[in-house]
């Protein structure tokens, strides 16, 4: 808990800094990422209440590529930030980047936490001898 409240924290100041600059395209990523950060403790939580250790890491591969999705739009939100207001081919990459993540690779989280939320049991329920 006290690591993800960490992380979240300096999310957030990301985020603040993605507002400030006045760019409604930040603005629109700020806002995606944030709901996206919201999804994260979201099915954690969920993953901690269902008390079956069992189920939650049955899919523990699609919880650590979902997050790390989120964390990396993160880094490429704040590579945005950085380059913000400065002309160049290198940091017309970082805002082309930043765009391409969050419009292609992003948005592929949303089924991933969906399917994690449903706590579904298809990997764990299989068994050795049906091979």
């Amino acid at each position: 808990g006290r690591a993800l409240e960490l992380l979240g924290g300096r999310i957030g100041a990301t985020l603040a800094r993605a507002r400030e600059t006045g760019d409604a395209e930040l603005a629109t990523c700020a806002a995606e990422l944030e709901r996206a950060v919201g999804r994260v403790v979201e099915t954690t939580r969920a993953l901690y209440a269902a008390g079956n250790i069992d189920l939650t890491l049955a899919n523990a591969t699609v919880y650590l590529e979902a997050f790390g999705h989120v964390v990396l739009a993160w880094i490429w939100l704040e590579q945005a930030c950085a380059a913000h207001g400065k002309a160049g081919d290198f940091y017309d990459g970082k805002r082309q980047a930043c765009r391409y993540f969050f419009r292609w690779e992003l948005p592929r989280t949303q089924p991933q936490f969906a399917l994690l939320d449903s706590l579904d049991d298809t990997t764990l329920a299989m068994r050795d001898e049906w091979f």
